[in-house]
């Protein structure tokens, strides 16, 4: 009975509460003064009317208090004002109105223009002594904030933020408001409960802004301080704000770890640090704060951490780890987290299995884990039937996909499965889940037939995905059911049979299709088909589909933007009307059988990508008229003009050029560096003469310039301001003016100098450039030793040298080798980071691909890729001398190794046996002596030996592969036996058959041989002949010989002694 009695009491207090106070505020009629002030302040306000909701309401025939946007007091005074989103533009300024209204307790002004980019706000809201709440955000307020709102003491909340002004939109030019001393601001808002600051430039390292709002806000909740150019670290005098709920430090420059007291902060229930460049380890304890809902650190691409059990109940909402470092397993635990409704794990190091407790997170809406290291399989998903995005690409996932449509998640938007190991078929029950927008389940191992779709038009899929797995067989007419598909991609798969192209008619939403690399045949009824219902494309890409000519159906086309038809074997001509698609920025030709163009220029000026390499296009280089050409691509081709004069006209934005493996002649113009952002130059493998353009090598954008095989005859001092990543100029008439001036090239990786005329010692100058991975300086004439002084740390990424057929001598030092850390990398390693030598824009659309080439067993042959593991030396055909250096075995990663052709002595260091990953060792046309290493059996990779030509001696290794080289690679050593080199093979050698041979010649003349023999001959010619024909040298030659002998036996001087003086005397009397 006391129960309900209170009960009532408690109802009669609340409807008595209700009359005293919400009736009169109601009632409540404006004070007249307070009222004109109003209509005042509006008078002077710049707003769109038509976009108005609360202004237009205010009139002189209404009472203020009843206008929308308007709150009185119960004496009539005005207490607040809410004019946001009123398109509000101006009007406001020291003098207005609005600061007569001095009992304004909450004042909100936000998401207008009353800053319009030139104005700051108003110094005299200082005035308003009674407000309790401020809103000036998004106002486009510029300059500096005035000291004034310092005044406000009675402040709880103060928000202006997002208040900046975008001067140039292209050059990212921007106007900000800034607080000079954010200290001074604050310190007398000691009510403030919730501060606002974002992006507003504050520019304060962490002790300075930690410092100013920890001593003066001790009751904040909020701190709101998102792109204000902070610095860090973290001040220990944060932890003293105990009362703190929110924390958005987002788009600072933090810089240091997370400091282990927030997990102290009993309130927080947000806690946003993206894009903060945090470091360290995240402390586990802040994912257990039970009031957490919002956790959001992405973009700290060096904060690691890992998940912690996480209690049951858990308060969790929104989990964004995207972008960072995090790793380790996802705890079974999550499942705990009931009111989850976003998990964004992102580019992380996660590993594992995705944990079946995941089942259990019922709010979940958003799934994306994409770019991981999670295995197994796709758990099931089917308690979380608020699912509406599932993102699992790029891991490691495998077995089928049959939980996710059992799972029947009929919010299911978007399905993401791209780049893992999936296989099995397809289901077909995935169309028909009714929301399901995308489906994307490229690059995996799908395999059998494209499923079949019911036959219904009411199916929302918009974006298909199946290329790049291993389906085969047609492709099901069912397909044109999806009459809501814009986005069709099923290039690089087995499908065969025939694709009508009739069923497009039914596709009319379709912009871009892509069947590439399949073996389909585009056929159509011409009796049912009719072009003008056809979709209109933006992207159309059907590349090696053996098509013969350009497909008829592309004349109506009209909103093309990107079209690759490369790989295919259209001959003849390409016709004029490509040229009309306004908006085509992407058009790929390369690889067919083309052979003209009608009409010698491209009139196309929104053409960016254009590629025709690889036909058999000829004359003159064509012509373009875009003036926005990024990438432009004539190589192989027969263009066999000169370069145009005027070709920088239609390079002025082109950042990728190449027209590579043509017949060009003449010169390069200079023209071609009117080009202000080119990035690539590839000219190699043509006829090209003259000097190569002094702008060339003082161009700051240039990354690759490629001018192999050509007959260039100088070239000009590179600049200060040189930024070349790949310099080829191999295979010309170059000498060696300009070598010193590589110093200025730091980012250098691929220097090619090969095969010209280069004379000088071996560049010790260049041993600053730590970058450099490839150097060729092959057949020229460097000479002198490769010691370098002060050689400590020099090329560490060094993974190719070829030095072959130059002058260099003397010895190879040890410590020379121990620097090239890259040769020395374990095989797991490197395997590890396998990739492709290369150079890619800053914006990832073009990739060049650096090419060398290497000799083995005597041949050339060009790597069109090099691997980052690859690893090669050639010193061959040199002068070097003294021991091959014992240091030489700490190139555990090396794969081919040549020193033939020198001058080496000594025996073989039983070190080269660490060379694990060795495939070809030639050490042959040296003077090696002693055995051969047994230790070198180890070698399992080792294809090409030779060891011919040297001193060596004792019984050749048998055991391994070592069987299996033939006779060659250890003929040439007397003293060296084994079944490759039998007794009787052994005495048949004879000098004329092994003394010069090399290991590459084969059936071909021996130069070294001959050179010996013409030499003895002709010595022999010499000196006999003098004998006969020259009285003086005769003489001379015998008192030479006799004056020796004498000395060796002197009892010939009595014997002979008179018979030397008839000789004499016959002498001169044959010389009258």
């Amino acid at each position: 009975m006391k129960t309900w009695l209170h009960f009532f009491l408690l109802l009669v207090t609340l409807w008595v509460s209700i009359i005293i106070i919400i009736i009169p505020l109601v009632h409540s009629k404006c004070i007249p003064d307070q009222q004109q002030s109003l209509l005042d302040f509006k008078s002077n306000l710049l707003f769109n009317s038509s976009l108005s909701s609360k202004l237009i309401s205010w009139n002189s025939s209404t009472d203020c208090c009843s206008w929308v946007g308007v709150t009185c007091s119960t004496n009539g005074r005005v207490l607040g004002i809410d004019l946001s989103s009123e398109s509000i533009s101006g009007g406001i300024d020291n003098s207005n109105s609005l600061f007569h209204l001095q009992n304004l307790q909450s004042l909100n002004l936000a998401d207008n223009e009353l800053g319009n980019g030139s104005q700051s706000i108003p110094s005299a809201v200082g005035q308003f002594m009674n407000l309790r709440y401020l809103n000036l955000s998004s106002n486009a307020y510029s300059g500096k904030i005035s000291i004034e709102i310092s005044r406000l003491t009675k402040l709880a909340v103060l928000d202006i933020s997002y208040n900046y002004f975008i001067v140039d939109p292209y050059e990212d030019i921007y106007e900000f408001l800034e607080i000079s001393n954010l200290h001074k601001l604050v310190e007398n808002l000691t009510e403030l409960r919730e501060l606002y600051l974002d992006y507003v430039q504050i520019s304060a390292e962490g002790s300075e802004w930690c410092q100013a709002i920890s001593s003066s806000l001790p009751n904040l909740r909020v701190l709101s301080f998102s792109y204000c150019n902070l610095s860090g670290p973290f001040h220990e005098s944060l932890a003293d704000l105990r009362s703190l709920s929110v924390i958005q430090l987002g788009w600072n420059n933090i810089s240091a770890p997370v400091p282990a007291f927030f997990a102290n902060f009993s309130n927080l229930t947000s806690l946003i640090l993206y894009d903060c460049n945090l470091q360290g380890t995240f402390p586990k304890e802040i994912f257990q704060l039970p009031s957490l809902l919002v956790i959001s650190l992405s973009g700290n691409d060096e904060l690691d951490g890992s998940l912690p059990e996480f209690p049951k109940n858990g308060s969790l909402q929104y989990l964004d780890l995207n972008g960072t470092n995090f790793s380790g397993a996802l705890p079974n635990s999550i499942g705990n987290l009931k009111m989850l409704s976003t998990i964004d794990i992102t580019a992380c190091n996660f590993t594992g299995s995705i944990p079946k407790s995941m089942t259990n997170l019922t709010q979940l809406v958003s799934l994306r884990m994409y770019e991981n290291h999670f295995e197994g399989s796709i758990p099931s998903l089917s308690g979380a039937k608020n699912l509406e995005v599932i993102d699992l690409a790029f891991n490691v996932l495998t077995g089928n996909i049959n939980c996710i449509h059992r799972a029947n998640l009929t919010n299911l938007s978007f399905l993401i499965l791209a780049g893992n190991m999936l296989d099995g078929n397809i289901p077909s029950a995935l169309f028909s889940l009714p929301l399901l927008h995308v489906i994307d389940l490229s690059h995996n191992q799908f395999f059998g037939h494209f499923p079949e779709i019911s036959n219904l038009s009411s199916y929302s899929v918009k974006g298909l995905d199946l290329s790049r797995n291993n389906l085969e067989g047609p492709i099901p007419m069912s397909i044109f059911n999806l009459r809501s598909l814009t986005n069709l991609y099923l290039s690089s798969n087995n499908f065969s049979g025939s694709f009508p192209l009739d069923g497009l008619q039914h596709l009319r939403n379709l912009s871009s299709l892509d069947l590439s690399h399949n073996s389909l045949l585009l056929s159509h009824d011409a009796t049912n088909l009719s072009y003008s219902y056809f979709p209109q494309f933006e992207d159309l890409s059907l590349a090696s589909l053996n098509l013969r000519t350009f497909p008829d159906f592309l004349r109506n086309q009209s909103e093309l933007r990107s079209l690759d038809l490369s790989d295919n074997q259209i001959h003849g001509e390409i016709p004029n009307w490509i040229w009309r698609f306004n908006n085509l920025y992407f058009l790929n030709l390369s690889s067919n059988f083309l052979e003209t163009l009608e009409g010698h220029t491209i009139n196309l000026t929104s053409i960016q990508f254009l590629d025709l390499h690889s036909n058999k296009l000829h004359g003159e280089i064509p012509i373009s008229s875009s003036p926005n050409m990024y990438y432009l691509d004539y190589s192989r081709n027969n263009f066999s003009s000169t370069i145009p004069t005027t070709i920088g006209d239609m390079l002025l934005q082109t950042r990728f050029f190449y027209v590579a493996s043509n017949n060009l002649q003449g010169i390069i113009p200079g023209s071609i560096c009117n080009s202000l952002y080119l990035e690539i130059l590839d000219l190699s493998n043509n006829s090209l003469s003259g000097t190569v353009p002094h702008c060339l090598t003082t161009m700051s954008t240039l990354s690759v310039l490629n001018l192999r095989r050509n007959n260039l005859r100088s070239i000009d001092m590179l600049s200060h301001n040189c930024s070349l990543h790949t310099l080829d100029i191999s295979e010309n008439l170059i000498q060696s003016q300009f070598l010193k001036s590589l110093v200025n090239c730091p980012q250098l990786e691929v220097l090619n100098l090969g095969k010209n005329q280069i004379t000088g010692p071996f560049p010790c100058f260049l041993k600053n450039i730590s970058t450099l991975r490839v150097l060729i300086l092959r057949s020229n004439k460097f000479y002198g030793g490769i010691g370098c002084p002060k050689i400590n740390g020099t090329w560490p990424m060094l993974q190719i040298i070829d030095l072959a057929h130059n002058n260099f001598s003397g010895n190879v030092p040890g410590i020379v080798l121990t620097n090239w850390q890259a040769m020395m990398t374990n095989e797991d390693d490197a395997s590890s980071k396998l990739n492709h030598l290369q150079f890619q824009d800053d914006k990832h659309i073009a990739i060049y691909q650096d090419t060398v080439t290497i000799t083995i067993k005597g041949f050339e042959i060009e790597l069109i890729k090099i691997l980052t593991v690859f690893t090669s030396i050639d010193f061959s055909c040199n002068k070097f001398n003294g021991s091959i250096p014992y240091e030489i075995g700490e190139l555990k990663s090396l794969h081919i190794l040549n020193l033939s052709n020198n001058a080496f002595t000594g025996a073989i260091p039983p070190s080269l046996s660490n060379l694990s990953q060795l495939e070809s060792l030639d050490l042959s046309q040296n003077t090696l002596s002693g055995q051969i290493p047994p230790q070198l059996t180890k070698l399992t990779f080792l294809s090409v030996l030779n060891f011919s030509h040297n001193q060596l001696v004792g019984k050749i290794p048998s055991s391994n592969q070592f069987p299996t080289f033939p006779k060659s690679s250890f003929e040439g050593n007397k003293n060296l036996f084994g079944p490759h080199l039998t007794e009787e093979n052994r005495t048949r050698l004879s000098p004329s058959a092994t003394k010069g041979s090399h290991p590459s010649s084969g059936d071909e003349i021996d130069w070294n041989i001959i050179i010996v023999e013409i030499g003895f001959t002709c010595g022999f010619g010499i000196a006999i002949g003098s004998l006969l024909f020259c009285k003086r040298w005769r003489k001379w030659y015998y008192r030479a010989m006799y004056n020796i002998l004498v000395k060796i036996f002197p009892q010939l001087e009595h014997r002979f002694g008179h018979h030397r003086r008839h000789a004499f005397i016959g002498e001169r009397y044959w010389r009258r």
